[in-house]
């Protein structure tokens, strides 16, 4: 009896933790903490932590190039996976998430500009609200249970996808300074020496990882944002096992990608994007102002997330269906679209970095990109949660899912 009351907690400790919900309830809750602590007693205390040095990098600044290095890989082998053996391994497959995302990048970044076209300062912040935070977004549709057709959860797992692909390049694009062309040689050196291996057929792990050290120092040293170097490293993981079959059914067992994947799914939702969050998530509001509330930048993040994600999304999904270059994912309704797409305005992880690296000396610039993410990506999940909600699912005469109002 003893040993079934201890078992029980257990069981559904480990059945939580399996959960797509799990990652973004334990991020939403390190983040609910920081903002906490930050405006608490304990404040001098938090923010002196995070800007404490260590090893020659404040501890806020190894949370942001070292242990998000890991997220970026995890990242870039969901990436390749998806590409090669997913939801966007056909082009078929790939034109409704993929004119989705263009569309959920472009608008809010359009947004953001409008509202900071007289901020040369601020404009620097356009790629802000273009990301969506997958963690939250399948979190919160986790937790919707069956009201989100499974079709809609993978469209939403491809889009968030191809959303970090674009913010990945943007990234290397427009938020690189500073190069030193000795250290960025070494950089592709290894590269070459990554695909090489790759080439030759090592199906060990362990040589990738240690060049991918090395990758991340060159990197680092470079000037290109040391992040870039998980998703390089992720590039040359051999997908394929030893036979040269892929992964079939979730078995990671031979195949390099899949077993570095499945541990980093036990490992990045639940420590270093949390950590992430605690550590940037924590903004003041002591001596805050209106000034601060209606700010440019804060008003072109909130309104880029809650209304240009949507726009973006909906609006590139319904002319791409509308147009015959597309389908609309099997079972689902334009209602449940519609929801689905006000979820990718929670645009916290990725937004958040970004916002860092955009204005990495201007806290108070840092602080205003903060309460757009909050405002804005609150707003979204609350509007997409309650869409949802605000319908149930039956069928129709013809057997074709539907939404029909809540009595």
């Amino acid at each position: 009896m003893m040993r079934k009351l201890i078992w029980s907690p257990l069981r559904r400790l480990q059945d939580f933790l399996n959960g797509s919900a799990a990652g973004g309830l334990v991020l939403m809750g390190a983040s609910a903490i920081a903002l906490v602590i930050a405006n608490s007693p304990a404040q001098e205390g938090y923010f002196s932590l995070l800007h404490a040095s260590f090893g020659g990098m404040s501890v806020l600044h190894w949370i942001n190039d070292g242990l998000m290095s890991v997220f970026f890989l995890l990242v870039g082998l969901e990436i390749k996976r998806e590409l090669l053996d997913g939801e966007l391994k056909t082009n078929r497959l790939r034109v409704l998430p993929g004119l989705a995302a263009l569309g959920g990048m472009v608008v809010p970044a359009a947004i953001y500009v409008l509202l900071n076209h007289g901020d040369p300062e601020a404009l620097k912040g356009w790629a802000v609200p273009s990301a969506t935070d997958i963690a939250f977004a399948l979190g919160v549709a986790a937790l919707l249970g069956s009201r989100v057709p499974p079709s809609l959860k993978a469209f939403l797992a491809a889009l968030a996808i191809i959303d970090d692909l674009g913010a990945v390049i943007i990234i290397a694009i427009f938020y690189t300074s500073g190069i030193a062309l000795a250290y960025l040689a070494l950089a592709g050196g290894i590269l070459v020496a990554l695909a090489a291996m790759n080439r030759w057929g090592v199906r060990s792990l362990w040589p990738y990882l240690v060049f991918g050290a090395l990758l991340w120092i060159a990197v680092l040293r470079s000037g290109v944002h040391a992040t870039l170097a998980g998703v390089a490293l992720a590039m040359f993981i051999p997908i394929k096992d030893a036979t040269g079959r892929l992964p079939s059914n979730g078995d990671c067992t031979h195949s390099p990608l899949a077993a570095l994947e499945h541990a980093l799914h036990r490992v990045v939702p639940f420590s270093i994007v949390p950590l992430f969050g605690f550590a940037n998530a924590g903004v003041s509001f002591g001596g805050m102002g209106w000034e601060e509330w209606i700010a440019g930048t804060t008003l072109g993040v909130a309104f880029g997330l809650a209304a240009g994600k949507v726009i973006g999304i909906f609006g590139f999904s319904a002319l791409a269906i509308r147009g015959g270059i597309a389908s609309m994912p099997s079972g689902a309704t334009w209602r449940e679209l519609l929801a689905t797409s006000l979820l990718c305005g929670i645009g916290f992880t990725m937004s958040l970095f970004i916002g860092m690296l955009a204005f990495a000396d201007r806290a108070d610039l840092q602080n205003e990109v903060k309460l757009g993410i909050l405002v804005g990506s609150l707003v979204a999940g609350v509007a997409g949660w309650l869409v949802f909600l605000g319908g149930k699912r039956k069928n129709d005469e013809d057997g074709a899912p539907s939404i029909a109002m809540v009595p």
